[in-house]
């Protein structure tokens, strides 16, 4: 079955679907699509829920956020980029917000990160962490969604009009069942997100010898 929700169309049991108490972790490279990615899993917040976008590298445009259909009434963006205060801003947005996606800025003790996931999941809020160098400690998100490639439409030999762009992603954690899970989201970069096919990965078998 395929529901239709603001800025993606997902499966009713897809993983990328915002739920109450999870943190969500995006890692990959700048670049490769996975702020529109996390902007438009926001959007399917619930259309009461106030969305707040905490902005680390100062560049992030509300125009991106609108675009995959997140209503301008009930978005906030908040800049921070120091480390230590970091942790205290996305805590004290806990407890108003149920819905952040929040850049991660290099320095923030793993600590820090653990308690957030805590006062996440005692909130009953949700929380997709991008965070801009490296990767989450193993254990603070319950869906780790990474970037496997990109692949680009309508470029070959180097010249040519680019039509879209298939992110291809891998998923793993208690989001995944535990497993490796493989995603394909397309992006026309005028449109919203869309989920355009979706396979489990097969176990990896032991080597012989």
């Amino acid at each position: 079955m395929i529901l239709t929700v603001p800025g993606m169309a997902v499966e009713a049991d897809d993983p990328l679907a915002l739920r109450p108490g999870r943190v969500i972790g995006l890692e990959g490279a700048t670049g490769l699509g996975l702020t529109r990615l996390g902007f438009s899993m926001l959007a399917g917040a619930p259309p009461a829920c106030r969305v707040v976008v905490v902005d680390v590298r100062g560049w992030i445009c509300p125009l991106a956020a609108w675009e995959v259909g997140i209503d301008p009434e009930r978005l906030a963006v908040v800049r921070c980029d120091d480390a230590a205060r970091w942790p205290r801003v996305v805590a004290a947005l806990l407890d108003g917000v149920k819905a952040i996606y929040a850049e991660v800025p290099h320095g923030v003790r793993e600590a820090m990160l653990r308690r957030l996931g805590a006062k996440v999941r005692a909130r009953e809020a949700t929380v997709i962490l991008r965070p801009l160098a490296g990767r989450l400690p193993s254990g603070v998100a319950y869906l780790r969604v990474q970037v496997d490639r990109v692949v680009w439409a309508g470029v070959g030999k180097g010249h040519g009009r680019l039509d879209n762009r298939t992110l291809i992603l891998e998923l793993s954690g208690k989001g995944a069942a535990g497993r490796r899970m493989v995603m394909e989201v397309e992006d026309d970069g005028a449109h919203p997100v869309r989920l355009v096919s979706r396979l489990a990965a097969p176990e990896a078998g032991r080597a012989a010898g």
